[in-house]
C-alpha cells in the first residue's frame, strides 16, 4: 500500500519514536494539532504499515544481558532448504536480535544478547547442531557507543 507522508505525519512519527506513550493530547500539542487530526494520521499510518507496532525498550545490561556479540557467519549451503532450516534456527532463538543477509565475503550477521560468553558458546553450539555453516567468527562488543531505533525522518 503507497501511502503519502508529509510534514505533519513526520512530526507525528517522530514524537512517536521518541516516546510511544505519550497521549493524544501531548503529541497534538508538541505538533501544533488537535486530537482527533492526529488519531486520523496515526490510524492512516498504522493501517498502511508505516507504524509496524508499539513496544518498550528494555535495558539489556541492568536485565543482565551484559554480552554481545555480533556473528559473521560464512555457509557453502546455498539451498532453499538449508535457508529455510537457518532461518528457523534464528527465528526460534530470543538470543537473536536482528540477522541480516549481506553482499560480500560473509554471507550474514547476527547481533546476539546474552548473559556471558558461557552463554554466547550454548547459543553457539545449539545453533551449529541445527544448520551446518562453514565458517563462524564471533566479535565481542566491548563498548555499545550509539543504539537507536529511531529513523532520519
Amino acid at each position: 500500500m503507497n501511502v503519502r507522508i508529509d510534514d505533519v505525519d513526520r512530526k507525528i512519527l517522530g514524537e512517536l519514536q521518541r516516546d510511544a506513550s505519550q497521549s493524544l493530547d501531548e503529541i497534538a500539542a508538541r505538533i501544533g494539532s488537535s486530537k482527533t487530526p492526529v488519531w486520523n494520521r496515526i490510524r492512516k499510518l498504522r493501517d498502511a504499515g508505516v507504524i509496524r507496532q508499539q513496544t518498550v525498550l528494555l535495558d539489556a545490561e541492568v536485565l543482565g544481558f551484559e554480552a554481545c556479540f555480533f556473528v559473521l557467519i560464512r555457509t557453502s549451503a546455498h539451498e532453499a532448504e538449508w535457508q529455510a532450516a537457518f532461518l528457523r534456527a534464528l527465528r526460534d532463538r530470543p538470543e537473536v536480535q536482528e540477522a541480516h543477509r549481506l553482499a560480500g565475503d560473509i554471507d550474514y550477521i547476527l547481533k546476539v544478547r546474552v548473559k556471558n560468553a558461557r552463554a554466547y558458546d550454548v547459543f553457539y553450539q545449539a545453533l551449529i547442531s541445527e544448520v551446518r555453516v562453514h565458517n563462524v567468527t564471533a566479535l565481542l562488543s566491548m563498548e555499545e557507543i550509539k543504539s537507536t531505533t529511531m529513523l532520519p525522518l
